[in-house]
């Protein structure tokens, strides 16, 4: 049975979008939508001339160009990039554009993205000197677009100095860490840098949180600029914050007390930073802290369900409520105690958790049921690879072993009247017994995976003449009957309809010496009759009386029957009106050639 298509959901298109252009390329037209919306508003605004602003979009385009052209040319096009920075950085000034501050004072966001994807890929795949030439010239390209904006000397203050050099050291450890880590793929790699690759992958799993949390920090940085060094600390919480959410997959437990700590801390430290009037954090507790917590819930929820995730998810819900209580727009040395207003945070935090309980439950239900359709489509194939290695099994060996035991019964009747005719039949024996045997060994190969399942001698020549495999099946005679026969193929007959003819005429003829009682005459006919192949096999023996040497395990008229519904065919058995076997079937044509054309 086919697994069901998934549901055609807002976040499975986005999610089939993100996976189609990739994640790095996604974040970066995030980033150029945020800006064209901020200096759109910017240039239509009533402060400063009008459509100014719009002289920042040139630089943005070139930048993104260049960032997309790093993915195929790393090199030439970071190079490009710290070009257009140094550029751009000219034209603004000559033209007094205002740039706007983000995580970088005076840069746009897009630039910012474009910088470090372009840095990224110049890492992990240029050389090591000219990823080094590469890399110094983005920095330095950076430092001129910051430094360079500024109108002149007098607009340049020490925190933001201070604060530009801490974000671009960060944001150069960003980007080049996870870079060198992917670059070491040798087998003789650092275990440490496996451990950075995992981490890098298990990152790049958390897409949609990694979003969010990366537009909530985008924002905190700002806050962070207007309130000099005393936001940092409130930010390095924020920024662990975001790194156990984004990491928690792995130990969704231990993450949610983790977390926990980190908004205690956070929570006790921001009133004697005098931050809670100054500080993204109308609730009491930051925007991205606030994120950081449904993303580690989420997770949470995911991996263990809601039974067993209830008291950390409590330990964590407290921790946000003192957070509240200490933190939510009070004067200092004041405590949130209006009822109002602690019944509106308490009804947005339980909003909020209840939004992140039914995402992880939703998550964990459809882990359960993908896990359900791997699982059982896996045992599909298992079932399916272990019917055709019993089908190979059954008309290959059994052929040659059928011929054996016959050539072995004729020897014996014939011994003492013609001791030559035994000799004779020892021979064949022989022969058939060699070819027994390289039938399994091929078998094996399969079953072993040095061989796909189901190749032989015989398969493998039915891709090309059916015609002259039959002939040489009718002229091993292993079946002890002389068999006549018509053929009338053409040259293109499908593979797989050829493979499937020649086992059914096979297993047919092995039925003959087996079952055919006093058979002195069989006849295969095998031609195409319209849009179908028709195959019949018949002798003029009739039904033995007692059991078959070696007796019969009754699965050949299953296997044909088997081969033939996979190609969509008929297959009918059973005694002629002259008493013999009678077995026919026909295999369509069209069908196997339209299905081998949309494989």
């Amino acid at each position: 049975m086919p697994a069901a298509s998934p549901p055609n959901t807002l976040y499975t298109r986005t999610a089939a979008l993100v996976r189609r252009i990739g994640v790095p390329a996604a974040v970066l037209f995030a980033a150029l939508l945020f800006d064209l919306v901020y200096t759109t508003q910017a240039a239509l605004d009533d402060a400063g001339p009008r459509f100014v602003d719009f002289g920042l979009l040139p630089g943005m385009f070139a930048m993104v160009a260049c960032a997309l052209w790093a993915q195929k040319r790393a090199a030439v096009a970071g190079a490009a990039g710290a070009a257009v920075l140094v550029f751009s950085t000219l034209f603004i000034h000559a033209f007094h554009i205002p740039p706007y501050s983000s995580v970088l004072p005076k840069v746009t966001i897009t630039e910012i993205v474009a910088g470090e994807l372009m840095l990224y890929y110049v890492t992990r795949r240029a050389r090591a000197g000219v990823a080094f030439c590469v890399v110094s010239a983005l920095v330095v390209g950076c430092l001129v677009a910051v430094f360079g904006r500024y109108r002149g000397v007098g607009d340049l203050d020490g925190g933001s100095l201070y604060q530009a050099l801490l974000f671009g050291v960060l944001l150069l450890a960003g980007a080049v860490v996870p870079a060198i880590a992917i670059r070491d793929r040798g087998p003789k790699a650092d275990p440490r840098t496996r451990k950075l690759r995992r981490v890098n992958e298990l990152a790049m799993g958390q897409w949609p949180l990694i979003g969010l949390l990366g537009f909530a920090l985008i924002f905190e940085f700002g806050y962070t600029y207007s309130s000099t060094a005393r936001g940092f600390p409130i930010l390095f919480f924020s920024l662990v914050a975001s790194v156990i959410a984004v990491l928690s997959p792995r130990r969704p437990a231990d993450a949610v007390l983790a977390l926990a700590g980190v908004l205690l801390l956070s929570a006790v430290i921001t009133p004697l930073l005098q931050l809670r009037s100054s500080y993204p954090m109308p609730g009491g507790v930051p925007f991205v802290q606030v994120i950081a917590g449904m993303g580690v819930v989420v997770n949470l929820t995911r991996a263990r369900g809601l039974s067993a995730s209830w008291p950390r998810v409590a330990v964590l819900s407290a921790v946000v409520a003192l957070g509240a209580i200490v933190n939510s727009n009070q004067p200092a040395g004041n405590l949130q105690t209006d009822p109002q207003t602690l019944s509106i945070l308490a009804f947005a935090a339980a909003l909020m958790l209840g939004i992140s309980i039914a995402v992880g439950l939703m998550l964990r239900s459809r882990d359960s049921e993908r896990t359900t359709v791997v699982q059982s489509a896996v045992s599909e194939a298992q079932t399916a690879e272990r019917m055709a290695l019993a089908r190979e099994l059954h008309d290959i060996v059994a052929h040659h072993v059928t011929g054996i035991v016959v050539q072995a019964q004729a020897a014996r009747m014939m011994a003492e009247r013609d001791p030559q005719i035994a000799v004779e039949a020892m021979g064949r024996i022989e022969n058939a017994g060699v070819e027994a045997l390289a039938a399994m060994r091929r078998l094996v190969r399969s079953m072993r995976g040095d061989a796909p399942a189901g190749s032989s001698e015989f398969s493998e020549q039915a891709t090309t003449d059916l015609g002259a495999d039959l002939r040489k099946l009718v002229d091993g005679a292993n079946h002890g009957v002389p068999t006549s026969m018509h053929l009338d193929l053409p040259p293109d007959l499908p593979h797989e309809v050829g493979r499937s003819a020649l086992r059914l005429v096979q297993e047919s003829l092995t039925n003959v010496g087996k079952h055919a009682s006093g058979a002195t005459d069989a006849f295969v006919l095998a031609e195409v009759s319209g849009p179908e192949l028709h195959l019949r096999v018949t002798d003029n023996g009739r039904e033995r009386t007692q059991r078959p040497a070696g007796g019969s395990g009754g699965y050949g008229l299953v296997g044909m029957r088997e081969r033939v519904a996979l190609l969509k065919g008929r297959l009918s058995a059973g005694r002629g009106p002259d008493g013999g076997w009678r077995v026919e079937a026909w295999l369509p044509l069209a069908a196997t050639e339209e299905a081998e054309g949309d494989e």
